[in-house]
């Protein structure tokens, strides 16, 4: 598959490296190679944007937490308008705006309450900023029915999220990668 071959090309590295869940690791994939890559940002969204279609309850916007799912929200949007079922994206910001409105979640004019959303993800270790990411949502009024990440690393998200009621689909996993 194509876009599996783009991030064994551009996103994935060995080295010992700090993750965001703080665990060490010896190798490390960077989502955002792949999908801020012209070709791996169009993959990624019609790949998402097929698996956002199967949902049992419709998807009505898709959002997650910045920085990793910002091109890939985007992506999904785009690729949705183009198949003429237009999806707003939205992106979770890690804290409340300091100024202005105090939001917490950008593309706001988008959603109403009780909106259908699936909360995206590049990469999955732990799910926790997965986790505060459906936090926000639903403290927003959001109904979220979907989570999807681009890879999921295998190292307890997915367990994670279903200890909380959530199903995690990813393209990848760690084993398709490494």
């Amino acid at each position: 598959m194509r876009l599996l071959e783009i991030i064994r090309n551009k996103s994935y590295e060995e080295g010992e490296v700090t993750l965001t869940s703080g665990r060490k690791s010896h190798f490390y994939v960077d989502g955002k190679q792949t999908t801020l890559d012209s070709e791996g940002a169009y993959l990624v969204g019609k790949l998402f944007y097929e698996m956002i279609k199967r949902s049992k309850i419709p998807v009505e916007a898709v959002g997650g937490p910045t920085l990793g799912a910002d091109p890939i929200v985007t992506a999904i949007s785009i690729v949705s308008y183009l198949e003429g079922v237009p999806i707003p994206a939205f992106i979770i910001r890690k804290e409340p705006k300091k100024h202005g409105k105090a939001l917490w979640i950008e593309g706001d004019k988008s959603l109403r309450s009780g909106t259908n959303v699936a909360i995206i993800e590049d990469i999955v270790t732990t799910a926790g900023s997965t986790l505060r990411a459906i936090e926000i949502a639903k403290a927003q009024g959001l109904q979220v029915v979907q989570v999807l990440a681009l890879v999921d690393r295998e190292e307890g998200g997915r367990e994670n999220l279903a200890r909380e009621g959530y199903i995690l689909e990813s393209i990848f996993t760690k084993t398709d990668i490494v």
